[in-house]
């Protein structure tokens, strides 16, 4: 079976310029606009698109969480390749695995496994993540067709795609009923009736063929619709809940790569007679980027394998891990460049790679949905999850927490719109409490995050119905903001608590992480003290040489 070490080998060595797979040849496709071609072709030879169709189907995919970890050498090698050879077709395959026939799914796995592409088609600038305004419409045309008339924009791979799942409006009615998705094959679309709309140039991702599509009576067959007529916008609630918890958590290979590139840069950069890396604020920046990079991954990979143990609850940590991991990501990614000062945005060179890295991150701030559009989805939750989950929740089980341990097949008939107060993860700062003999200091955080709990609580339980809506204020947003930082710490516990590997087991990594945390709920500003700065760098060092990721794996890697 194929797996991460393969991939890694085969995109080999990345700081080696001859390496046509390299940094360099990715930095330079990227200065033409144009995808990694031999990027793409490596990708065709790997069959990277199984991990995106179930193996009944024929493919690879068996849990969210080994998604994430198979994509992480793509992210990490070229974001492009990540977002435009990887990402489309994932988000437009859930749709077809939440809601498709299973003529269609099969379909769907056979082009698929042929390596054709398929696009997400969902995007209208006149309304961005308002996907109830859509305007694009399917409306019933000659016996067995729907008619397509509109225009869709900023879709990654329009020209390209083979098949489009196209998000519509099928009916003229307001309300939740009034969309559907459609499964569309360009083969069966008549010429002349379907336009290739300009490219749209952006500052990142900048080889991804960002398109539109322009439909002028075009028939489509009636049957090409994802389930039921009108149920388009919950098929995209529930889909949404693993693209959401995935994609940002695949992007901690930009990190990786990021922060390998820093230390690079930093322990060959004399100054002052001494390296870079000898500096103790460059030294306390690399640090932090790491604990971070650790948060991320942990609190990615518990929401991941929550949508199949927990599905019910998932629609609250997928968009809050949404919001939590890209906002990390970036800015860490943005204090990184800081240490390599005008190196970040030179475009060529060795460290080229991290300006485009850089660029190319962006993108995951709004994405499908930005950050404040994922809080905006849980606010409404937030009253109903103090009521019922947050007094006297059980805590979940201890699987969630064990990325080796083996997990049922994804549930896609039963994610929910809305979790009806049911969430469990935030348990886990209370959890350590009851535990004798905890360390101190995981001890004396997880005080502060059971506390920011209970205030949250009282909070939540005083939000009136107008401040739920899309009117909110920026302080009842920062309920859901504050929520996802004790989310993200007790996904963090709950590693620690059930860890086999030693550096998961010493408390150091879950001390820092929650250190970081404290300055998403305003009790602290996040900063390591030196010490345990110096025990997390001697991590990050240690695996630098050895060739290891950054995550919580810290698999080998190439280079």
């Amino acid at each position: 079976m194929s797996d991460v070490g393969t991939l890694e080998r085969m995109f080999g060595d990345p700081w080696d310029p001859a390496n046509p797979l390299g940094h360099a040849a990715a930095v330079a496709a990227d200065e033409r606009e144009e995808m990694f071609g031999e990027g793409e072709r490596l990708l065709d030879r790997f069959v990277l698109n199984a991990e995106f169709v179930p193996v009944e189907y024929g493919g690879r995919l068996t849990g969210l969480d080994r998604l994430v970890r198979m994509m992480r050498p793509v992210w990490r090698r070229d974001p492009c390749l990540g977002l435009g050879y990887g990402a489309s077709s994932f988000i437009a395959s859930v749709n077809v695995w939440t809601a498709g026939s299973d003529e269609q799914r099969r379909a769907f796995a056979r082009m698929m496994l042929a390596n054709r592409k398929i696009a997400s088609v969902y995007h209208e600038l006149a309304h961005g993540n308002d996907f109830a305004r859509a305007e694009f419409a399917a409306t019933p045309g000659p016996p067995g067709t729907l008619l397509l008339n509109g225009r869709k924009e900023v879709v990654t791979n329009a020209k390209r795609a083979d098949s489009l799942v196209v998000f519509a409006r099928t009916s003229p009615e307001e309300g939740s009923r009034s969309h559907s998705q459609l499964f569309v094959h360009k083969e069966d679309l008549p010429p002349g009736r379907m336009t290739d709309l300009p490219r749209f140039r952006s500052m990142g991702m900048r080889g991804v063929q960002l398109g539109g599509l322009l439909f002028e009576d075009c028939p489509a067959p009636a049957d090409a619709v994802l389930g039921a007529p009108g149920r388009g916008m919950e098929t995209a609630l529930r889909s949404f809940q693993l693209t959401r918890t995935a994609l940002p958590s695949m992007m901690v290979g930009v990190l990786d790569t990021g922060l390998r590139t820093a230390i690079r840069f930093t322990s060959g950069r004399a100054l002052y007679g001494r390296t870079a890396a000898d500096i103790p604020q460059v030294r306390a920046t690399l640090a932090e980027a790491f604990a971070d990079l650790l948060v991320c991954d942990a609190f990615g990979t518990v929401a991941a394998r929550a949508v199949h143990l927990l599905p019910g609850e998932t629609s609250v940590y997928a968009s809050l891990v949404k919001y939590m991991v890209s906002k990390l990501l970036i800015e860490a990614m943005d204090r990184l460049s800081l240490v390599l000062g005008a190196q970040f945005y030179i475009r060529e060179g060795e460290h080229a790679v991290f300006q485009k890295l850089l660029r190319d991150l962006a993108v995951i701030g709004f994405g499908h949905a930005a950050r404040v559009a994922c809080l905006a989805t849980v606010l409404p939750q937030v009253p109903q999850l103090a009521r019922r989950s947050w007094p006297a929740a059980a805590e979940p089980p201890a699987d969630l927490f064990r990325p080796d341990a083996e997990l049922p097949p994804l549930p896609f008939d039963a994610l929910t719109a809305a979790a009806s107060g049911r969430e469990s993860l935030s348990t886990g700062p209370g959890a350590l409490l009851d535990e004798h003999g905890a360390d101190p200091d995981v001890r004396r955080l997880a005080e502060v995050f059971a506390r920011e709990l209970a205030a949250l609580r009282d909070e939540a339980l005083a939000l009136r119905p107008r401040d739920l809506g899309v009117a909110a204020t920026p302080e009842a947003l920062a309920v859901p903001a504050r929520l996802a930082a004790v989310l993200a710490a007790s996904a963090c516990l709950g590693v620690w608590r059930h860890a086999g590997d030693p550096f998961l087991k010493d408390p150091a990594w879950v001390v820092a992480a929650l250190t970081r945390l404290t300055a998403r709920i305003g009790t602290g500003d996040g900063r390591l003290p030196a010490p345990l700065a110096e025990r997390l760098l001697s991590e990050t060092l240690t695996r630098y040489a050895d060739g290891r990721a950054f995550d919580l794996a810290g698999g080998p890697i190439p280079g």
